[in-house]
């Protein structure tokens, strides 16, 4: 577990810093989100979540290492657009916001006695639903409906920040010391709590980010 928050923490430090780069350096900014490469920064690292899926039936450290600092490279960049949006205060205080959150849910999901397997579940379900919400309301522009989505999925996010922190304590137990399952688990695990970050940042965003 201290292998995966560490590979966290630093992977959160590589996108911040591609971010900030990208959203406040005109130049940057302009060859991300003013080119055709805008749409590969957005759908890469989706696209670089299949093809491991199904791909990497036995992966190595090496390969679902390339895997996570793919994502996180790819997800900083892409974070840039929101420098563009949100003053730098708020997202700075959303930032806190969220790894204050993130810490107790973590700390939380690891040492609690429930068994949160069933929860798991439903929020995987759940989030799931709340995809197909948002594609919907691409083309329906609700407002209301914008809110239920950021307040389901801030939820989401929080249940399974917790989840997942409780199943990689369980991989580690059945591991059960070998070095190469170790490694392969730690670069996955911190993906997984990597991404559940990232998008409780955004969600929490659209409430306390104050726009440009």
């Amino acid at each position: 577990m201290l292998g995966v928050y560490n590979k966290l923490a630093l992977g959160l430090v590589i996108s911040g810093a591609l971010a900030f780069a990208v959203g406040n350096y005109p130049p940057l900014t302009a060859l991300v989100f003013g080119t055709p490469l805008r749409w590969v920064v957005m759908f890469s690292p989706l696209v670089i979540l299949l093809v491991s899926s199904f791909a990497m039936k036995n992966p190595s450290p090496t390969g679902a290492g390339m895997v996570y600092w793919s994502i996180v490279t790819l997800m900083g960049i892409g974070l840039g657009s929101i420098f563009l949006m949100y003053t730098d205060t708020s997202i700075a205080k959303t930032f806190l916001i969220t790894a204050a959150s993130f810490g107790f849910l973590s700390l939380w999901g690891y040492t609690t006695k429930k068994d949160l397997s069933g929860m798991g579940s439903f929020l995987i379900m759940g989030l799931f639903g709340l995809i197909l919400a948002s594609i919907v309301n691409i083309f329906m522009k609700s407002g209301p409906l914008d809110l239920a989505i950021s307040a389901i999925g801030v939820l989401i996010f929080a249940g399974l920040i917790a989840f997942d922190t409780q199943r990689l304590k369980h991989t580690y137990y059945d591991i059960g010391g070998d070095a190469r399952g170790t490694a392969v688990a730690t670069n996955f695990g911190a993906l997984s709590l990597y991404l559940n970050f990232i998008n409780l940042f955004m969600f929490l965003l659209r409430f306390f980010g104050s726009r440009e």
